[in-house]
């Protein structure tokens, strides 16, 4: 059984330690994990395995967790009865890395892009930070994507090329080399 959770809350010092204290003593095992700061704000994504005992027990000690670190604790068990398994999708694994001045609703307009054109989006990474030599916000996006086999790869770069002109964004589209 699975346990997907993700915590929010203001920055403090042990939480991370806790929650895989709690993970360990419930017998569980981390399959994946995510944290980040976001300023003061702590973000924290991740996904447990255990029996189904185990996973009830971690539940209960997230709660007492939630409470003395006051921070937000969403939790969801992933349907196991699921009528087909999902396939992952088919394709070459892309890095997408774009720099620019920062613009509302680049990132739509940059996620727009690749969705119309069947771009399987598996994580994005954004940030706002100010210039290295100038006080001017550079709004920088890393995208790790999937270019489906029929998508043709020399016709998306060069409409990506031409798109990123459009919008003034520097940009790189490269393959994930393993």
């Amino acid at each position: 059984m699975q346990l997907a959770i993700t915590v929010l809350g203001n920055k403090t010092d042990g939480l991370i330690t806790e929650i895989l204290s709690a993970v360990s003593a419930c017998q569980c095992t981390v399959m994946e994990l995510r944290t980040s700061n976001l300023t003061e704000i702590t973000s924290i994504y991740g996904l447990i395995d255990g029996n189904w005992n185990h996973i009830a027990k971690l539940e209960g000690l997230l709660e007492g967790l939630c409470q003395r670190f006051q921070v937000q604790i969403s939790l969801l068990r992933p349907l196991e009865n699921a009528v087909e398994p999902l396939n992952p999708p088919e394709g070459v694994p892309y890095t997408m890395e774009t720099i620019s001045m920062e613009k509302k609703d680049l990132l739509y307009d940059i996620t727009s892009f690749l969705v119309d054109r069947g771009i399987f989006i598996d994580e994005i990474s954004a940030s706002v930070h100010p210039a290295m030599l100038f006080s001017n916000p550079v709004f920088s996006t890393r995208f790790t994507l999937l270019v489906p086999p029929n998508v043709r790869i020399l016709s998306l770069r060069e409409e990506f090329l031409d798109f990123c002109d459009s919008l003034n964004i520097d940009a790189i589209l490269e393959p994930i080399k393993r």
